[in-house]
């Protein structure tokens, strides 16, 4: 069987940089033992699989190396440009995936995607964080008292951590065994630090078991992340900013982000910047 996937570095205005993706357009045929497989064969932190495309809507199936995900950011951004690059979905689709429908836009020309994720859920507000900097490397005193460590969800549940400085997470180290139990407990994904800065915010991930190392750059958590400081008044937020990550992890990457009020709850919109860096296919024969 021969299985054709295209690579795009995703959240980057320019080639080798980002968050690299794995897309394979055509994946009707495979099993989910075959995708994780492949998943794992490739070796980014994600990869999508489009079982269904209609013009308006497709269907993706999306793995990290170690399981299946409900839904991730940069999968979701990196699939809606390479289907709407071959001409098989229009500038707004519907993406479907075992978290929901979610609104994706592709604009061609300027190289980039978005995606409007679920309205936030926020859970539970944590006093414990000794354990939390304990399990990032840092002091407690690298934590602000006012702005708490508290679960975030626009489609996947992240731990998020808002440290006081920039140059705390960028001196931050993750220690696996402790981050593992933390987001276990929780039943969160990741924990995602960051610090406010002038222009957004500048993040981290740390996953482990879920991420093959440091992901460079997290849709998923963005989104929870704006909704978080939206909620608190923080930096630019409600409004629009931009989240660095990625340069402890040597691929730079942006998202921008936008939160709104809508009613009682927030619409948050995810996008960035989409390159399309590789075409190739699998040989599963013999």
């Amino acid at each position: 069987m021969r299985v054709p996937f295209v690579v795009a570095d995703v959240f980057t205005p320019r080639p080798l940089a980002g968050n690299q993706l794995m897309v394979v357009p055509d994946a009707g045929e495979l099993d989910g033992d075959t995708m994780q497989a492949l998943t794992r064969e490739i070796g980014f932190s994600e990869s999508a699989f489009v079982t269904h495309v209609e013009p308006d809507r497709y269907r993706v199936r999306i793995f990290s190396p170690g399981y299946e995900m409900p839904f991730a950011g940069h999968p979701t951004l990196g699939t809606a440009f390479v289907l709407a690059t071959d001409g098989r979905i229009g500038r707004r689709a519907t993406q479907e995936v075992p978290a929901g429908d979610f609104a994706v836009e592709v604009d061609l020309a300027a190289g980039t995607a978005s995606v409007r994720q679920l309205a936030p859920e926020f859970g539970p507000e944590l006093d414990d964080r000794d354990r939390i900097a304990s399990a990032i490397g840092l002091t407690p005193g690298d934590l602000d008292p006012a702005t708490p460590p508290q679960p975030v969800s626009t489609g996947l549940r992240h731990l998020m951590v808002p440290v006081r400085t920039a140059d705390a997470v960028a001196r931050a180290e993750t220690r696996p065994r402790e981050v593992a139990a933390i987001n276990a407990e929780l039943d969160c994904d990741a924990l995602y630090l960051f610090a406010v800065t002038d222009e957004g915010a500048k993040a981290r991930l740390f996953a482990p078991g879920v991420t093959v190392a440091e992901d460079p750059a997290t849709g998923s958590a963005a989104g929870p992340c704006g909704a978080y400081m939206a909620a608190r008044g923080l930096g630019r937020m409600p409004g629009s900013m931009a989240i660095r990550q990625g340069e402890e992890a040597g691929r730079p990457s942006t998202l921008h982000v936008t939160v709104e009020a809508e009613g009682d709850t927030w619409s948050v919109l995810v996008g960035g910047g989409v390159r399309i860096v590789a075409r190739g296919a699998f040989e599963l024969t013999g």
